[in-house]
């Protein structure tokens, strides 16, 4: 081997490095090789550049020179890139432009860092064309182990060094490159992302307290890449929708979130969610039926309301590329409102993110009920459906009221009902398997109400 410097401990080749408080910590180690033909000291110098124009991001620094022909160096790296590592072995009486060759480490950001779980929704099944090209700036670490730059489809299993998320099938089109795409254009900074769903995969298999197989497979990559990331982006719920699993989703969820946070160290680790879709098929010969469908949805937004850190989004007017999987226009749509629900919660962005929630509903005695909606901008919109056709169904212990009228003024939905609603009335809307095809919308972002289940009409 030729005089000089050898890396063999850092960063990767298009690896982003998870910013803390707007810089990053790497440790870099290698080994070194002496000219014989100089009796003088030579020593170890390390540099951080600009790709795009070479300017110095961290000037020539001098590696500490350790036993063993050994050198090591920490670098404090400011977010931001895409960067070079150089190192090179320089004679004392050398000027550091003609000192000995070294290693190179390049394509490396500083900047976000999210993992992807979930099942094939997650994974990615959009089968449709569109236009959504790889990004400089947007990278992922493969199934393979390699960084890379990130390009559909990101579960891509070729060479997979995790067979436990090996897909059955080619995936297709995710909705995380678009996430991705967003937000470094919005924060100015490389984003990172972390492939670990798996089509089909059941909450059991991320539950450390069941299977807990594709969690085991989530500490380990998390681990490869430092440890640390900004949050954790999470769609899932389908393979729970069938008796009994549903019943226990939202306890086992809470489960999973607590147990992950205390695992990587970070209690705080944001979890950014996708409230289920709809199954458009007979839903009979999978196993599944509406309560199933409804009770998963109805958890997940909860766990929004009562788990700090968790966020959700909704899906449920996303167009679908077969009978069950978003299409790829589709995920474009939802990247969008989960990057738009990350630059909101966690960078404090002013801007409409969360979609409508039911926060109460009460009826009057008259026959009349309003239900009050949280994150409304303006005001709600149902498209001027008829009465009939309105995505809310009004129940009691005996039986479906029919709605009869109704009006919308800002955030208050009144209901006009065939009759007076008993003592345990409930409100429900986009709740089955496969509801109405028209969401009742937040009037500017266009956000759809998010589908609830069984929640209580009080008296007022």
């Amino acid at each position: 081997m030729l005089a000089g410097c050898y890396i063999d401990h850092g960063p990767r080749d298009w690896q982003i490095i998870q910013q803390e408080n707007g810089r990053a910590s790497i440790d870099l180690r290698g080994t070194y090789i002496l000219s014989k033909d100089l009796q003088e000291t030579q020593s170890v110098f390390v540099r951080v550049v600009r790709e795009d124009s070479s300017e110095t991001v961290l000037p020539w620094l001098e590696a500490k020179m350790l036993e063993g022909e050994r050198w090591e160096i920490c670098l404090n790296i400011p977010s931001g890139g895409l960067y070079r590592i150089e190192t090179c072995l320089k004679p004392e009486s050398f000027g550091i432009e003609y000192a000995f060759r070294g290693d190179m480490i390049q394509h490396i950001g500083v900047g976000e860092l999210f993992a992807i779980t979930g099942q094939s929704n997650s994974a990615g099944y959009g089968k449709d064309p569109i236009y959504d090209p790889p990004e400089i700036g947007v990278h992922i670490l493969k199934n393979n182990g390699t960084w890379d730059l990130a390009a559909h489809p990101l579960n891509d299993s070729t060479r997979s060094i995790h067979p436990v998320n090996i897909e059955s099938i080619n995936p297709g089109h995710s909705p995380y490159i678009s996430f991705a795409r967003y937000l470094k254009r919005e924060l100015n900074m490389p984003v990172g992302l972390i492939q670990a769903s798996l089509g089909g995969s059941s909450l059991s298999q991320w539950n450390p307290g069941e299977s807990g197989e594709l969690y085991r497979n989530l500490l380990e990559v998390v681990a490869d890449c430092g440890g640390k990331i900004r949050g954790l982006l999470w769609y899932q719920g389908c393979s729970d929708t069938a008796a009994p699993l549903f019943k226990t989703y939202g306890e086992r969820f809470s489960n999973f979130v607590r147990a992950l946070r205390k695992d990587l160290g970070s209690p705080d680790l944001p979890v950014f969610t996708v409230q289920l879709n709809r199954f458009v098929a007979d839903p009979e010969p999978w196993g599944m039926n509406d309560e199933g469908w409804a009770v998963v949805r109805e958890a997940q937004r909860r766990a929004a309301r009562e788990l700090p850190g968790v966020y959700v989004v909704p899906s449920i007017d996303i167009p679908l590329s077969d009978n069950i999987h978003n299409s790829s226009y589709g995920n474009v749509m939802l990247g969008e409102r989960l990057a738009k629900s990350v630059l909101k919660h966690l960078f404090g962005k002013k801007i409409q993110a969360d979609a409508p929630d039911i926060a109460r509903a009460s009826a009057s005695g008259d026959g009349t009920v309003r239900l009050v909606f949280d994150n409304v901008s303006s005001r709600l919109y149902a498209f001027d459906l008829k009465p009939e056709d309105l995505p809310i169904l009004i129940s009691d212990e005996s039986g479906n009221i029919q709605v009869e009228s109704y009006s919308i003024e800002g955030n208050v939905i009144t209901l006009r009902l065939s009759r007076e609603p008993g003592a345990h009335a409930l409100v429900h809307c986009q709740h089955e398997t496969n509801p109405r095809p028209l969401p009742i919308i937040d009037a500017v972002s266009h956000l759809p109400v998010l589908p609830f289940y069984s929640f209580e009409i009080s008296r007022e």
